[in-house]
């Protein structure tokens, strides 16, 4: 918020390639069969003039068809030449029959969107073959043609989700006996969790079947499931993982992205495990999350670190508000009161700068709107979220100061925590110069996500830091986070003084109009590159309930998170 400098947002990866074999699939694809032009598919050309420019539509009709027939009829060599990556293409067809057992396909082609568009939707009707027992399996996927440029050739673009929409790069479609029983989860209240239901908890149930299948006491059954890249296929337990490909590295529960059954031929017996998830939260959570468009939150009780609540505006995508990796804005500038007040470079009434600018490490700061508070206390600058107010103290600090107070106050980015599903602890790096100041007001290098900053609102509330947790350590025996030291009292009522002014008096008024007097909260607009608008941040809590949003590429984090943050605390409640 209101930074000179831009922080770039860090994305992250996944991993790459479908597993292969040989083939012969049985098909009736009810479309006539095409010619299949001449060439090898692997970009010679015979010294004609190459053709370029997006193909027309009725190459796009005509080369989508061939390589849906010639897959539909087991032809894996003929579909496979038409497209770019032959080898990964007959390799996943091949795979297709031998690992996930199918024993025929019919594949039919639907209409591109648009008539200049070069994306065919299809759908795909099979058969999964296993151990004497057959069952259809129907579900529809989509491919593009693109012109080669090597050569003009007209060719299906390969990618793993050509065969079946929830494959990525390295997934496979594996059908056999499922190395972990299913879960009946519940929620607090013993009442049943489901993705029909509450579609943002698809993925969490998927790795709390992972981590806690043999501990609820079930029974594996016969699954056509997609085996994840970063899993061995009959190794389903759960365990700790380093993801190198965040540039913020961290440790979790479970694979970044769980195993998913598809079909069922002879389905387990589930064992029931209990969550601390809230019906009514996650039902409100639900609600606020489908309005907006990249909006994620999470719910969490501070006297405990309970989870009452997790969800996304993309339910089947990556679950942003456990694994994301995001610049917290101005809701940080919790973490760095506490700091500051701990070593009395501030005080909740005592005069504070917040000038327009601040220049510092050769980059000059300012305020949103560029506005300067002249004469007042810190109180003010908390309020309002100054920028400036912070950055005027960077040169009383050391590079290494706020790392050591999100790690040891607020159990912040030491890998530790173990929620029961995989999570992102955030990260708050050593930085130095320029960079220290931006981390500062939530910037630079610092990185949160939902569940991070809602545990900080928790540790405010109830001035210890809890691990927030998605089911009992009593389950499996395992450790909840801890962190090495708490603030003093008189630091957490003086948070708690800012935070309760600020939902009074301050940028987070209106969302938390009415609230009562025990609550508090901070907002945040955190800057990306080429980005129109910045990320909406707002943390709070309310009694015993503590929440925490982000609001992507949609404004000041007041007007756009505060919403969402208002509702969780009035269904926790």
């Amino acid at each position: 918020m209101g930074k000179r400098r831009r922080a770039t947002e860090r994305k992250k990866a996944h991993p790459a390639v479908l597993g292969g074999a040989a083939v012969a699939i049985v098909c009736g694809v009810g479309v006539a069969a095409y010619a299949l032009s001449g060439g090898s598919g692997d970009g010679e050309s015979d010294g004609k003039t190459v053709a370029t420019g997006p193909p027309t539509a009725a190459e796009v009709r005509t080369t989508a068809r061939a390589f849906l027939t010639a897959w539909g009829k087991g032809d894996v060599a003929s579909a496979a030449a038409l497209t770019d990556d032959r080898k990964a293409a007959r390799a996943a067809l091949t795979a297709y029959r031998e690992e996930a057992k199918v024993s025929a396909v019919r594949l039919k082609p639907g209409k591109p969107a648009t008539r200049k568009s070069a994306k065919v939707p299809f759908k795909a009707a099979a058969t999964i073959s296993y151990g004497g027992k057959d069952k259809a399996y129907a579900y529809d996927s989509a491919l593009t043609v693109a012109r080669r440029a090597a050569d003009g050739r007209v060719l299906v673009s390969w990618r793993p989700s050509v065969v079946h929409p929830e494959l990525r790069d390295g997934d496979r479609l594996v059908t056999g006996a499922a190395g972990t029983p299913p879960i009946k989860a519940v929620d607090r209240d013993g009442g049943p969790l489901t993705a029909a239901k509450y579609p943002s908890l698809g993925t969490v149930l998927d790795g709390l079947r992972e981590k806690f299948g043999k501990e609820a006491g079930g029974k594996a059954g016969v699954e056509l499931r997609v085996v994840r890249a970063d899993a061995e296929p009959d190794s389903k337990d759960s365990k700790d993982s380093k993801d190198s490909k965040n540039p913020a590295s961290k440790k979790s529960d479970a694979k970044d992205t769980p195993d998913k059954t598809l079909l069922a031929l002879a389905p387990g017996t589930p064992g029931t495990l209990k969550t601390t998830i809230s019906a009514r939260t996650q039902a409100a959570a639900e609600k606020q999350t489908a309005k907006r468009k990249q909006a994620s939150v999470v719910v969490v009780k501070p006297s405990t670190g309970e989870i009452l609540a997790v969800a996304n505006s993309r339910p089947g995508g990556f679950n942003t508000a456990f694994q994301g990796s995001l610049a917290p804005g101005s809701t940080m500038k919790v973490i760095t009161s506490s700091m500051l007040l701990e070593k009395k470079l501030a005080g909740v009434d005592k005069k504070h700068p917040c000038p327009k600018y601040k220049t510092y490490g050769g980059w000059k700061f300012q305020n949103d709107d560029k506005f300067q508070i002249k004469g007042g206390t810190f109180r003010a600058s908390f309020a309002r979220s100054c920028n400036t107010a912070f950055i005027t103290q960077a040169e009383k600090l050391s590079n290494d100061d706020l790392t050591k107070q999100a790690q040891d106050v607020f159990g912040l980015g030491r890998d530790n925590w173990s929620v029961g599903v995989s999570s992102f602890d955030g990260a708050v790096p050593v930085q130095s110069d320029a960079q220290m100041a931006a981390s500062l007001i939530g910037q630079g290098g610092v990185r949160m996500n939902p569940l991070n900053m809602a545990s900080v609102a928790a540790t405010v509330k109830s001035g210890t830091f809890r691990q927030p947790y998605l089911v009992s350590p009593d389950v499996d025996d395992r450790q909840l986070a801890t962190a090495p030291r708490k603030m003093s009292g008189r630091t957490a009522s003086a948070l708690r003084d800012l935070m309760h002014y600020t939902g009074v008096s301050g940028t987070a008024a209106e969302p938390m109009a009415g609230l009562g007097s025990d609550s508090g909260a901070k907002t945040g607009s955190a800057e990306v590159d080429g980005q129109k608008k910045p990320n909406g941040w707002f943390t709070a809590y309310r009694g015993d309930v503590a929440a925490a949003a982000v609001v992507q590429a949609a404004g000041h984090g007041g007007e756009t998170a505060g919403p969402v943050v208002r509702a969780m605390l009035l269904a926790g409640k």
